[in-house]
């Protein structure tokens, strides 16, 4: 049976402000307990308010490890005024860009949880490219252009420990959803195309690949 997060994470997950829905985050927290079994960090790109981090961070917890999240916190494109998922409440109204660091900061305060994460803030190739030490889950979660999945893919995924885990949110083969989850979709089937991976679970839109090989 799939591990789950105890009711009080759940609801904490629930309550934050993000997008991912409850039973997509059980399998991502089903796959991120199975990665602490590695003894590695678990790392996220894509912390938007700090959501999906919660069930990462008591993952971590769980197994001992560190939470790793990395966001610039001025929010993705489809996050921009005029975009249907823009919230105007993380807008910072002195400089009027936006700014999720303090909603991410008050979610892990609010669950407990800020001493089992370490947040890098800053671009995630910048981050990746000075990064040097093995993880034991990637879960993609950031920006939906080819240009900043693909970055997420080929900057992280060389750092993934034999055996770990590639999660992947937002996979949406469906054409029509070429602005949400086109590129993440094909960075799916870029990884499985490698042969460095192995498919272990799909649900809704949430991908769990095992890497099985070298390459990416």
């Amino acid at each position: 049976m799939p591990a789950a997060p105890e009711p009080e994470i759940l609801a904490a997950f629930e309550a934050a402000k993000g997008f991912m829905p409850p039973h997509e985050g059980l399998a991502l927290y089903a796959a991120a307990v199975e990665a602490g079994r590695l003894g590695l960090p678990l790392l996220e790109v894509g912390t938007y308010c700090g959501r999906s981090t919660i069930l990462l961070a008591d993952a971590a917890r769980r197994a001992g490890v560190t939470a790793l999240t990395v966001d610039h916190h001025r929010g993705s494109e489809e996050q921009q005024p005029g975009w249907d998922y823009h919230d105007p409440e993380t807008v910072d109204p002195e400089i009027g860009l936006m700014d999720t660091l303090p909603a991410f900061r008050r979610t892990l305060h609010r669950a407990g949880l800020e001493e089992h994460v370490v947040a890098l803030v800053g671009r995630s190739p910048q981050v990746a490219a000075v990064w040097n030490s093995p993880v034991g889950l990637v879960f993609v979660d950031g920006g939906h252009t080819d240009e900043h999945a693909n970055a997420d893919y080929e900057g992280w995924v060389p750092h993934l420990a034999e055996g770990g885990l590639l999660a992947i949110h937002d996979v949406f083969p469906d054409p029509e959803d070429e602005f949400t989850g086109q590129a993440p979709y094909r960075v799916y089937l870029r990884a499985l195309a490698s042969g460095a991976f192995t498919e272990v679970s799909a649900t809704d839109s949430l991908r769990v690949l095992r890497r099985t090989g070298a390459g990416i």
